[in-house]
């Protein structure tokens, strides 16, 4: 991770699944959990609106996003940076 990321802030890695908005992005976060009774793992995944600044994030990325102060009524996430360009 890069140095300018401030300590105790949370990051996620995620895919982008919607670039529609302006200057926001809304990125797909899954994660494996063992159910609790069946002790099957099973997937689950959460969304969250990202500021994308410069409009760089497209769908299909993989993006890592940092946590940060509200910025509208549904963005609390930052891009940081992006990892994988979507395959064309």
């Amino acid at each position: 991770m890069s140095g300018t990321a401030k300590r105790g802030r949370a990051t996620r890695v995620g895919r982008v699944v919607s670039d529609k908005m302006s200057k926001t992005i809304v990125v797909e976060v899954e994660r494996r959990v063992q159910h609790p009774q069946y002790t099957r793992t099973i997937k689950r995944t959460s969304r969250f609106h990202a500021h994308d600044e410069n409009n760089t994030a497209k769908v299909g990325d993989r993006v890592r996003i940092e946590e940060t102060r509200p910025l509208s009524r549904l963005k609390r996430w930052r891009l940081r940076e992006v990892l994988n360009r979507a395959q064309a």
